[in-house]
């Protein structure tokens, strides 16, 4: 190691202020791209910022070229707004492509929506399918069975 913790060799790391800037320009990329692409969007800035309950003008200087500090809660709460339980996404390319992988319904260790709606389809059926056949057993009981019991 060379003098000020830094490694030895060349090999040394970006500066905080460098990776700060980074790490701003990727959740400035990242909150633009869910914006546009989201399964529920677009989104414009206004209807994400009501939607989120964060201000405009807040998510305008987040997409900005040089970004904002944004607080923890408003990545959390637009994330929340978005269905996006891991607000790694803004922050990590791992999460943020399976995550994007998994509201276009594919990617592994997701279900693909079209599955679940099909399956939302069937047990729906299945539902009504029972309720009327309750109904029909209703309709034929006498008077005072329908009422409680009787007796």
């Amino acid at each position: 190691m060379q003098q000020g913790g830094a490694p030895a060799g060349g090999g040394e790391h970006p500066s905080l202020e460098a990776r700060i800037t980074a790490a701003k320009a990727d959740v400035a990329r990242r909150l633009r791209y869910v914006r546009h692409h989201h399964p529920d969007g677009p989104f414009t800035l206004a209807g994400l910022a009501e939607r989120a309950g964060v201000s405009k003008r807040t998510l305008s200087q987040a997409e900005s070229a040089d970004g904002s500090n944004l607080t923890l809660e408003t990545l959390l709460k637009v994330s929340d707004s978005l269905g996006i339980p891991r607000p790694a996404y803004f922050l990590d390319e791992q999460v943020f492509r399976q995550v994007n992988s998994e509201l276009a319904g594919g990617g592994p260790g997701s279900e693909a929506p079209p599955v679940r709606v099909d399956q939302l389809s069937r047990m729906l059926s299945d539902i009504l399918d029972t309720a009327t056949r309750a109904r029909c057993v209703l309709r034929d009981l006498p008077a005072g069975e329908k009422a409680g019991g009787g007796a």
